[in-house]
């Protein structure tokens, strides 16, 4: 292995998101990386994750159990496909995920949500370190064009309005602290990349803790952010690739973001038809409209899978990271 390539894969890279997105791009680089860290939202309040963070008033496992099942180094196939079970039926059960009631069974017994992820990273024989983004409890909240409120994330995600309104601004409530150990990773990281993900329910309310913003701000590593592919009904409708940065932009502030990660390979009409019943539309990389900002780079290239759901290929998306580092 070459000197240089060595050299970045011991790199200390720091994820930030949440869903199925941090999923994605920590499975892409864990083959290649020796050192990640996934700082994971604490808004989801939906599904098995919202009637355990009900019912137990605990912190949301569900996005925590994602970056733990992706980060797992162990060879057993069934360990990992256990973590992701969800029950089909059983009073009680029905909805519910093996995983989240795992983590909620060990904060049961540890009384310490970061000693559970600790302990379920242990049998997971997790590679890296999974960080809830903070340890306080808040509720998202968005105003929609039109003046109305919207309360909670899963309402914002699957919206019960109309889903053709714009999102004019979300905010937490109340606005929690930065989880002490999510600054440090921030603070130590080489790369912090940021996204893919559904822009309002996944990416930006990391983004809106205090702390997090300011971390970003201080830390040294350079900050990339992974654009998404397909846009998301009710929050990004329409939205090509500089209306995503000027979002990001919005609630990062000026200076932090050095690169911008930007998929340019327009998948077919067949693949794209897949996605007309969820009303989900192909980001267009529209480069010529790029937001200017100092020591900003925008980096456009094929990121997609060549086949099946449009999501990044982890192939792709591990090169572009080792040509940033």
């Amino acid at each position: 292995m070459p000197v240089s390539e060595t050299s970045a894969k011991s790199k200390k890279i720091v994820v930030i998101g949440g869903g199925t997105g941090v999923f994605t791009i920590l499975t892409a680089l864990k083959p290649h990386f020796e050192n990640l860290t996934a700082i994971v939202t604490m808004a989801d309040d939906g599904g098995s994750t919202g009637i355990l963070r009900e019912e137990f008033g605990m912190l949301p496992p569900g996005d925590i159990r994602r970056a733990l099942v992706a980060l797992s180094a162990s060879d057993n196939k069934m360990l990992a496909d256990l973590f992701s079970y969800r029950f089909e039926e059983g009073v009680g059960l029905t909805g519910h995920n093996f995983g989240n009631l795992m983590i909620t069974a060990l904060h049961r017994l540890t009384d310490d949500f970061e000693k559970a992820i600790e302990e379920a990273g242990k049998i997971l024989v997790v590679q890296g370190k999974v960080i809830p983004v903070t340890m306080k409890h808040s509720q998202l909240m968005a105003e929609l064009e039109d003046g109305q409120m919207i309360k909670g994330e899963t309402n914002i995600d699957i919206p019960q309005h109309d889903g053709r309104l714009k999102i004019k601004r979300i905010w937490l409530k109340p606005q929690p602290e930065i989880n002490p150990n999510a600054r440090k990773a921030i603070l130590e990281a080489d790369l912090v990349i940021i996204g893919p993900g559904d822009l309002y329910t996944s990416l930006i309310p990391n983004l809106l803790v205090r702390g997090v913003k300011e971390a970003l701000g201080k830390t040294k590593a350079k900050v990339a952010y992974f654009v998404n592919l397909m846009t998301k009904f009710g929050e990004t409708n329409n939205f090509s690739a500089p209306d995503f940065l000027n979002a990001m932009k919005l609630y990062l502030g000026e200076g932090i973001l050095d690169f911008a990660v930007i998929n340019n390979k327009k998948p077919s009409g067949q693949r794209l038809s897949g996605y007309v019943k969820e009303r989900a539309e192909f980001v267009e990389p529209d480069l010529g409209n790029m937001p200017l900002s100092k020591n900003f780079i925008p980096i456009a290239t094929d990121l997609i899978r060549p086949s099946g759901l449009i999501r990044h290929d982890s192939e792709k998306v591990a090169k572009v990271v080792k040509m940033i580092l």
